[in-house]
């Protein structure tokens, strides 16, 4: 039998103890021994994590002093994790016993890899796909599609291979390849700051991998909302983050040109006939947040 390497498990829990809690009662029963699981509390100012530590005194709970948003929790977990993996999991998800085996052999056997994730259904119903791979980043929407979304899980996507990015509810990716590129960048706060990292590893040589022979159930947005104008904010801003930081000069042109004379004007205009005037704000300050910082998010 060939020893199993030690996989990090490092989560962020955020006013929402108990369902971080489902989550490690799943991962409770994984039939992969050899983990070690760290739960980062991101400064929740409504909820008390002690519990996590009560009802499951084996996790290494890290209580943060202020909210890091995703990046940054997740990079305060790996500084304290020792795994030869490291395996980044949303704590809305539930995953079966058998979930970390096809990562860690596939990663295994292919070093060319540098992160993999698995199958992701939905917790509502789980015979229908999340994510089955990514199709490349649009350059004039800077949006990407999930492969196989709202799909029924019959076969058709059961076959491992690249894929052109990564989900961030379940991302294993090897230590050695995080001490090459280094961690997730955290001025996303939340949303695209998993595809930017994906580029990082891609510039560094590495194939993204997607694993179906492993799933999860993901319950999805439950920390911020399906439709919560904090939702709308980060993910306005980041996506011309996201494209500042990694198109080409060409590339980034025919975005922000796009951005500028049909996705804002699409969007004002929706917000405002739908009267949805917290949005509205919140793609604005969007907006001018990238207007006023310019000179600290390219690499």
């Amino acid at each position: 039998m060939i020893d199993q390497p030690l996989v990090s498990i490092i989560t962020i829990n955020y006013n929402e103890s108990a369902v971080t809690l489902d989550l490690l009662a799943s991962l409770r029963k994984l039939n992969y021994d050899n983990v070690e699981i760290i739960v980062v509390d991101n400064a929740s100012p409504n909820d008390s994590p002690d519990i996590i530590k009560e009802k499951f005194p084996e996790v290494h709970l890290i209580k943060s002093k202020e909210n890091l948003g995703f990046a940054g929790g997740n990079n305060l977990g790996v500084k304290a994790s020792r795994g030869d993996y490291l395996l980044f999991i949303n704590n809305d998800t539930i995953v079966p016993e058998n979930f970390i085996n096809p990562l860690v052999n596939t990663l295994i056997k292919d070093t060319s890899i540098g992160m993999i994730s698995p199958k992701i259904k939905f917790h509502w119903d789980p015979s229908l796909i999340q994510y089955a791979g990514y199709t490349p980043m649009n350059h004039w929407t800077i949006r990407n599609n999930s492969i196989g979304y709202k799909q029924k899980d019959e076969g058709a996507f059961d076959q491992a291979g690249p894929t052109a990015s990564i989900h961030g509810a379940a991302m294993m990716v090897p230590r050695t390849v995080v001490e090459k590129v280094g961690l997730m960048t955290e001025i996303y706060f939340l949303y695209y700051e998993e595809h930017d990292w994906c580029e990082m590893i891609k510039r560094a040589g590495y194939t993204i991998y997607y694993q179906p022979e492993s799933f999860i159930l993901h319950k999805e947005s439950l920390a911020t909302g399906k439709h919560s104008p904090l939702k709308t904010y980060y993910i306005a801003r980041n996506r011309i983050v996201y494209a500042r930081r990694n198109f080409k000069p060409l590339q980034l042109v025919i975005s922000l040109l796009f951005q500028l004379f049909i996705s804002i004007p699409k969007n004002t205009m929706v917000f405002m006939v739908k009267r949805q005037f917290k949005h509205l704000r919140a793609f604005w300050n969007a907006i001018y947040w990238n207007v006023t910082n310019h000179e600290i998010i390219y690499r």
